[in-house]
């Protein structure tokens, strides 16, 4: 693992007025519609380079599922100089921002933004059953929390950033579904998950019988943030 990091407050308002955050050491452009790039999901971004210099391959083939601001597309992209990324969101906003800091970055070449709901973005665009990383930092607010102890969140930043249905688990529960039908055999699928989801997302993969070998990543707190698996060969 490349490094562990502790869950942290970011102000959202200084990034907004600033118009960019840090993230992986980058320079990530934002704007109102798009989630400011968190210091919690580093964790992520380092689990999935992790795993793709495990894989040691010479081109790799990487999915960017609710891609936000496009920070985790971008850092992939810039530590793994073969990879090829596709970055998808339904958002008009963060497409837009995504594509901004891919160009920002100078990633054009290796890097594209697509729009749609989940897959359905990618579909006729890229190859099913050879994508080697499917990473995903979906909203995993459930629609309660949302109008209780989470309510403050939606002061600057959209209500489609967190939202994820009555459990907070919704996303998962499709991007789940749907990614084997784009992941290699031993392909792997990571999951930014919300403090204490570890387990029902874990619970997701078993059940749907499509993953294998699934762990989790815990920060320097020690509080399980991120689910790995990986994909089982199919029928």
């Amino acid at each position: 693992m490349w490094r562990r990091i502790l869950n942290e407050d970011i102000n959202v308002a200084d990034a907004y007025s600033r118009g960019s955050a840090v993230f992986m050491g980058m320079e990530m452009l934002v704007a109102p519609g798009a989630l400011v790039p968190r210091p919690e999901t580093e964790l992520l971004a380092s689990t999935a380079l992790s795993v793709l210099h495990r894989m040691n391959l010479p081109s790799p083939l990487v999915v960017d599922m609710c891609c936000g601001a496009g920070n985790l597309a971008c850092a992939i992209a810039r530590h793994v100089p073969t990879a090829n990324v596709w970055a998808s969101d339904v958002s008009d906003a963060c497409v837009e921002v995504a594509s901004r800091n891919v160009l920002h970055h100078g990633l054009t070449d290796r890097v594209s933004v697509l729009k749609g709901d989940l897959f359905e973005a990618l579909s006729g665009r890229v190859p099913q059953s050879a994508i080697d990383v499917v990473v995903c930092n979906p909203p995993y607010i459930s629609e309660k929390r949302l109008e209780g102890d989470r309510s403050h969140l939606l002061a600057l930043e959209p209500r489609e950033a967190f939202a994820a249905g009555p459990y907070g688990i919704a996303i998962h529960m499709r991007v789940a579904k749907d990614a084997v039908q784009y992941l290699r055999p031993g392909g792997a699928l990571l999951f930014e998950v919300g403090l204490g989801q570890d387990r029902q997302v874990k619970s997701l993969l078993e059940r749907s019988r499509d993953y294998d070998h699934l762990s989790f990543v815990t920060n320097l707190a020690g509080e399980a943030r991120v689910v790995l698996g990986y994909a089982k060969p199919q029928p």
